[in-house]
């Protein structure tokens, strides 16, 4: 099928530009912010966004243990796309400076180690917005099979998910027929990109996602989870003070 005639397919459920547009100038005008990994297909949703609310809130939580190539990648989407409203998100000092002194606490901790790199961090970002969008589909592992376009969390915050019914071909065919750049590590065979410290390359015949944190049973960090499945054994005293 040819590009546009495929990007032409889809259906009004899947239709993201129109549930974007919606959420973001009906449902939640001026109370809603998208949250980016700038990874691997990062760049449809960024470009949708874009082509209705440039200064839109983009909330990215730089770990701090991110590959370099993420970072140079978001600097030149945020160009090419002229985003005004990216605000990169990171780790309270405090916290790293007590619980991971030495950088290793994702060897020894893994959920706590996003707790304090990417959870905390969003939900304090995260405060005052009623809704948040994300680009989480359903073809990229069996935990996110049951995606709806819009779901309610547990806080009653409303994330909106565009993408959810997309799948490979569609997001394939967007790249070209808008000019936008992949993410410099899919060419060497990165499916789903986070921190470089837990972000492997996928072996053959399995999911997107399955080279995060490969080899432990973590599948995701924990952001799109309700807080009281993910929270980690925090360490004694722990302090949430940025």
């Amino acid at each position: 099928m040819e590009t546009s005639a495929l990007l032409d397919s889809l259906s009004p459920a899947s239709d993201a530009t129109s549930t974007l547009a919606d959420a973001i100038t009906r449902q939640f005008p001026g109370k809603i912010a998208l949250v980016s990994s700038f990874g691997a297909e990062s760049a449809v949703l960024l470009h949708m966004v874009a082509q209705i609310d440039k200064s839109l809130p983009v909330v990215f939580l730089d770990t701090g243990k991110l590959f370099p190539e993420t970072l140079a990648y978001r600097d030149a989407l945020v160009e090419q796309l002229g985003l005004t409203g990216v605000r990169s998100i990171r780790p309270s000092g405090k916290q790293l400076a007590a619980y991971d002194p030495d950088g290793r606490l994702w060897e020894k901790d893994p959920d706590l180690c996003c707790a304090i790199r990417k959870t905390n961090p969003l939900d304090e970002a995260l405060e005052g917005f009623e809704a948040w969008i994300t680009g989480r589909k359903r073809g990229q592992s069996a935990t996110r099979a049951n995606l709806e376009l819009q779901e309610t969390g547990a806080d009653g915050r409303i994330t909106i998910n565009p993408l959810a019914f997309w799948d490979d071909a569609m997001l394939e065919a967007y790249f070209p027929a808008h000019g936008l750049p992949h993410h410099p590590l899919q060419a060497q065979g990165y499916t789903s990109i986070g921190c470089a410290t837990c972000t492997a390359k996928p072996l053959p015949g399995e999911d997107k996602r399955s080279g995060r944190w490969a080899g432990r049973a973590k599948t995701e960090c924990g952001i799109h989870m309700p807080r009281a499945m993910t929270k980690p054994e925090w360490p004694e005293n722990l302090t949430f003070e940025v």
